[in-house]
């Protein structure tokens, strides 16, 4: 019997459970954008592992039935966005003219986009063969640029009877000065009732980056804070694909599986795939069947999930994060975490702004530290049993 908890598995996926709200306003969103009306942008924040990207495919699916043209961007640490939305209405406004045959009026706006790229001190070069176009998007002043190109690419949009979606994740990796600029564009886009969107996902810094990049962002976007589920649909998001398959969980197996994973979708399914695997079965997964599993389950994620982002810390940023592990569940105060380490704030600064800009850490509110990943206190006091005496740590 196939393990529905499987990735690829064709059964929806945990982090989809329960989030109704936020794919019902996506789509009030681009049915009243496709009608020229305004509709609101969105910007999905929350810890990893909770299902913000599963959210932006589900987006995808949404554009593709309401007559959407959609690209999807993933800001690498480096925080590069502007060449990617170059190359991604590029690719935008082929299919718009692959599809419609729109001719002049495309090559235009690619013209539009060469110049704009071609402005870029880091532009790609991308293989538009068509002259570029002066004005609209090649001051140099990125702000003003993207305007010009999301204006322009939100007529030929509108023109055509269709739309343009973009989902962009990990935006919190974006410097402020371009996501002020992405802002700017959305913002004269909407200003004239033109069909483009964008879906944004990152961190719970989001949305106090996006508001500080420019005020008048909360007007522009939903926030959604995405979390761990209700208990309710992290029950349903366990047993739904079980009982398509013929097989029941016992209630204290998924008490048990919701206590350990403290609901986070990721690890609903990871958890689940594995109890499913030990469970004796026929038709039943037992208390009994979730302890054995545990074990196999805590591995899988401290050799993949877990380790992959904690090795790429040198030896002081591993110590920070153990001093915040000691202090259990965050957020902490970084004067906590100093106080444990026998130093002051100041002195640890550097390494807590580097574990922030590379995010596996956040600031909730000032003065507080926490962990991006959920459980990674718990990690941590596994993959560093005790922090090292003080001597040793100099």
């Amino acid at each position: 019997m196939r393990n529905p908890y499987s990735p690829g598995a064709g059964t929806r996926p945990p982090a989809l459970v329960g989030r109704d709200p936020e794919i019902e306003d996506m789509d009030v969103a681009l049915r009243r954008l496709r009608s020229g009306r305004d509709g609101r942008s969105q910007m999905l924040t929350g810890l990893r592992g909770v299902g913000k990207t599963v959210l932006l495919n589900e987006y995808e699916n949404l554009a593709g039935g309401r007559g959407f043209h959609h690209e999807h961007i993933e800001v690498s640490e480096e925080g590069s966005l502007a060449p990617r939305l170059a190359s991604a209405f590029r690719k935008i406004l082929l299919a718009m003219d692959a599809k419609r045959r729109i001719g002049e009026r495309a090559r235009h706006a690619l013209g539009v986009v060469k110049a704009f790229s071609l402005r870029l001190p880091d532009g790609p070069e991308l293989a538009i063969d068509v002259d570029a176009v002066a004005g609209p998007a090649d001051s140099g002043v990125l702000a003003d640029d993207l305007a010009g190109l999301f204006v322009e690419v939100g007529r030929v949009a509108g023109d055509h009877d269709t739309g343009v979606l973009l989902t962009i994740d990990e935006l919190h990796y974006v410097a402020r000065p371009t996501l002020a600029a992405l802002v700017v564009g959305l913002h004269r886009a909407a200003q004239l009732r033109l069909p483009i969107t964008v879906a944004g996902a990152g961190l719970p810094s989001l949305a106090a980056l996006t508001g500080d990049a420019k005020t008048y962002s909360e007007r522009m976007f939903t926030y959604p804070r995405i979390g761990s589920l209700f208990p309710d649909h992290a029950a349903e998001a366990l047993s739904a694909p079980a009982r398509d398959e013929g097989v029941a969980w016992d209630d204290d197996a998924i008490e048990r599986i919701l206590g350990v994973t403290r609901g986070f979708p990721y690890f609903l399914q990871e958890f689940a795939k594995q109890a499913w695997d030990v469970a004796d079965g026929p038709d039943r997964i037992t208390a009994d069947d979730v302890e054995r599993s545990l074990p196999v389950s805590i591995a899988e994620l401290d050799d993949g999930f877990f380790r992959v982002r904690a090795e790429r810390t040198n030896d002081t940023e591993r110590l920070y994060l153990r001093a915040m592990a000691e202090l259990g569940q965050g957020p902490v105060r970084s004067s906590e975490v100093a106080s444990v380490l026998g130093t002051t704030t100041s002195a640890l600064s550097p390494t807590r702004d580097a574990l922030i800009k590379r995010a596996l850490c956040y600031a909730p509110r000032w003065g507080e530290i926490d962990f991006t990943v959920p459980m990674f206190d718990e990690f941590m006091r596994r993959w560093i049993p005790r922090l090292p005496p003080r001597r040793a740590r100099r």
